[in-house]
C-alpha cells in the first residue's frame, strides 16, 4: 500500500491559512456555495430551534400545576403538536443533515462543492417557506393550529379545525421534500466526488453516517408524504382512506406514519453518530477505535430502521406474532448502536482528553443517549410498553434520544467546527457555562419524567392528578433551566464570530480532509488539489505526534490509501 506524497498549495504557503469571510448579503441569496448552503441551514434551524423552545416552555408552564390555568385545552394541544412538529422538521432534520452534511461533505471528502449545487439552494429555500406556514397557522382561521399531536392520527385529525391540520400537512410535505432533494445530494457526492484515491473505507466516519442517513429518507419519506395526501383528500374531498365509516381504516394511516417517522429517529441521529466520531478522537488524541464497526453499524441502522415501525403501535390491535417480530427487530437494533458507544469509549479510555466545550457536549451526548437507549430496550419489551404507552415515561424516553442525543451532539459539532466555518474561536468559558446549564436543566426536566409515567400520568393532556405536581413543578423549573441555557450560547455565538480570537487552519490539529484548506474555506473548498498522506484517525501512528506538527495536517482519506 503506497502513500500520497504531493504538497498542496496550502501546504506550500501556511500564511493561506486565514480564509477570505463570505460577504453577509451571500446568506440571503439564492447562493449554490454547499458552505453558504450549510451556515444557512444551521442559522435558519437554529431560529426555529428557538421558537420551538419557547413552545415547549409554554407548554411546561401550563404543565406546573394540576388545573388548566394557563392556556385553554385546545391552545394547549395547538402548543405541544407544534412544537414537535418544529422541533423534528425545523431544527434536529435541518441541522444534522442540511447543515452540517452540506457544509462537511465535499470539504471532508476533496470535492469543490455538491454534485447538484442548484438543487442543493431548492432544498434549502423550502425550509423558510415551509417554517413560516406552520407558525402562520396560530393566527389564520379561527386562530387553532393543528392540535392532533405531530402523528395526527385519524380520526382525531379529521375532527378539529381543518385549516389547522391543512396547512400542518402542507408544511410537513414541503419539508419531506427538501430533504428528498437534499438526500439525492448527498448519495451522489459521496458516492461520485470522492477525489482519487479516497476509497469508501477510507473517508471519514461523518461520510458513512451520511449516506446511511440519506437512504433512510430515500426510502420512508415517500411513504410519509402518501399517507400525508391521502389524509388530506379525507379532510377535504370526503374520502374514507382512514375512515371506518366508509370501510377505511385509520391503522393503515399509523403503519405509513410510522414506516417514516420511526426511521425519522435515525435520520436525525444518524448525522449526529457522525459528528461524536468526528469529534471524539481528535479530542482525546487517538485513532477511532473499530473504524470498520462504526462505519458497517451505520449502515446496518440504516437497514434495521426499516423494520421496527410497528413497536409504536403494540396497543393498536397488533397480532401476537408480528408484536414478537417488531419487538426482537427492535432489540436488535441495539446491537449496532451499542458497538458505536463502545468504541467511543474505547477511544477515550486512556487517551488525552481535552475537556473543551465540544468535548464536553459529546461527552454529554454519549451519556444522554446511552439512558435514552436503556428505555428503549425497556418499551421495546411488549408487556412493558403496553403499560407505560402514552405515559410520560414515554416523553422521558424520546427526549433522553433527541435532545440528550442530537441536541448534545449537535453543540458538539458547533463548538467543533465553529473555526472552520467562521474563522474566529469560540469562547471556552461561555461554552463550559453553556454545557452546564443545558445539562443540569435537561436532566431536572426529563430525567422525573419517567417516574411520571410509571405513575400513569398521561402525555399530552393538560390536567393530572394532583398528587404529581410537585414532580411536575420540578420538570419546569427544568424547563426554564434549559431555556436560560440557549443565551450563553447565543451570546458566545455572535460575539465569536464577530470579534472572537482569529483561528488558524487546523486549531485542533486534526487529521480529516477539510482541517487542510484555510478557516474559513475558500470558494472552492481548496487552494490547490487536496492531498493524501495519512488516515484521518491516525493520531500517534507510524512514530507520529500530532500534538507536535504544524497547523497543517498530513491527510489520507482512510485507514490506508492505495
Amino acid at each position: 500500500m503506497a502513500q500520497v506524497e504531493e504538497t498542496s498549495t496550502l501546504e506550500q504557503n501556511p500564511e493561506s491559512e486565514q480564509g477570505e469571510k463570505t460577504p453577509l448579503r451571500e446568506y440571503f441569496s439564492f447562493s449554490t456555495d454547499h458552505k453558504v448552503i450549510g451556515i444557512q441551514y444551521l442559522v435558519t434551524s437554529f431560529i426555529f430551534y428557538l421558537i420551538g423552545g419557547a413552545l415547549a416552555t409554554a407548554v411546561r408552564t401550563e404543565l406546573a400545576t394540576p388545573e388548566v390555568d394557563f392556556v385553554t385545552r385546545e391552545l394547549y394541544n395547538s402548543l405541544f403538536t407544534i412544537h414537535a412538529t418544529v422541533m423534528i422538521f425545523l431544527w434536529i432534520v435541518p441541522a444534522g443533515t442540511g447543515a452540517f452534511g452540506n457544509y462537511l461533505i465535499p470539504l471532508m471528502i476533496g470535492a469543490r462543492d455538491m454534485a447538484f449545487p442548484r438543487l442543493n439552494a431548492v432544498a434549502f429555500w423550502l425550509i423558510p417557506p415551509a417554517g413560516i406556514l406552520l407558525l402562520s397557522s396560530f393566527f389564520v382561521g379561527n386562530g387553532a393550529a393543528a392540535g392532533a399531536g405531530w402523528t395526527s392520527y385519524p380520526p382525531l385529525s379529521t375532527m378539529g379545525d381543518k385549516v389547522g391540520e391543512m396547512i400542518w400537512i402542507l408544511s410537513v410535505l414541503l419539508l419531506g421534500t427538501s430533504s428528498i432533494l437534499g438526500a439525492v445530494n448527498f448519495v451522489t457526492t459521496i458516492l461520485k466526488m470522492r477525489m482519487p484515491g479516497m476509497g469508501l473505507n477510507d473517508m471519514p466516519l461523518f461520510c458513512w453516517a451520511m449516506l446511511a442517513a440519506s437512504v433512510l429518507i430515500l426510502m420512508s419519506t415517500p411513504v410519509l408524504a402518501g399517507a400525508l395526501i391521502l389524509l388530506s383528500f379525507d379532510l377535504l374531498a370526503g374520502t374514507a382512506f382512514f375512515n371506518p365509516m366508509g370501510g377505511g381504516d385509520p391503522v393503515v394511516y399509523q403503519h405509513m406514519f410510522w414506516f417514516y417517522s420511526h426511521p425519522a429517529v435515525y435520520i436525525m441521529i444518524l448525522p449526529v453518530f457522525g459528528i461524536i466520531s468526528e469529534v471524539m478522537p481528535v479530542h482525546s488524541r487517538k485513532p477511532i477505535f473499530g473504524y470498520r464497526a462504526i462505519a458497517y453499524s451505520s449502515m446496518a441502522i440504516s437497514f434495521l430502521g426499516l423494520i421496527v415501525w410497528a413497536h409504536h403501535m403494540f396497543t393498536s390491535g397488533t397480532p401476537g406474532w408480528l408484536r414478537m417480530f417488531f419487538m426482537i427487530a427492535t432489540m436488535i437494533i441495539a446491537v449496532p448502536t451499542g458497538i458505536k458507544v463502545f468504541s467511543w469509549l474505547a477511544t477515550m479510555w486512556g487517551g488525552k482528553i481535552r475537556l473543551n466545550s465540544a468535548m464536553l457536549f459529546g461527552m454529554g451526548f454519549v451519556s444522554m443517549f446511552v439512558i435514552g437507549g436503556l428505555s428503549g430496550i425497556m418499551i421495546a419489551s411488549v408487556p412493558f410498553d403496553i403499560h407505560v404507552h402514552d405515559t410520560y415515561f414515554i416523553v422521558a424516553h424520546l427526549h433522553y434520544v433527541l435532545f440528550g442525543g442530537s441536541v448534545f451532539g449537535l453543540y458538539a459539532g458547533i463548538y467543533h467546527w465553529f473555526p472552520k466555518m467562521t474563522g474566529r474561536m469560540m469562547n471556552e468559558t461561555w461554552g463550559r457555562i453553556h454545557f452546564a446549564l443545558t445539562f443540569v436543566g435537561f436532566n431536572l426536566c426529563f430525567l422525573p419524567m419517567h417516574y411520571l409515567g410509571l405513575q400513569g400520568m398521561p402525555r399530552r393532556v393538560a390536567e393530572y392528578d394532583p398528587s404529581l405536581a410537585p414532580v411536575n413543578m420540578i420538570c419546569t423549573i427544568g424547563s426554564y433551566l434549559l431555556a436560560v441555557s440557549t443565551f450563553p450560547f447565543l451570546i458566545n455565538a455572535v460575539w465569536s464570530w464577530l470579534k472572537g480570537r482569529q483561528a488558524s487552519g487546523n486549531p485542533w490539529n486534526a487529521l480529516t480532509l477539510e482541517w487542510q484548506t484555510a478557516s474559513p474555506p475558500p470558494v472552492e473548498n481548496f487552494f490547490g488539489e487536496p492531498v493524501m498522506k495519512t488516515g484521518p484517525y491516525d493520531y500517534g501512528m507510524n512514530g507520529r505526534n500530532p500534538d507536535r506538527q504544524s497547523n497543517t495536517p498530513m491527510l489520507s482519506g482512510g485507514p490506508t490509501v492505495s
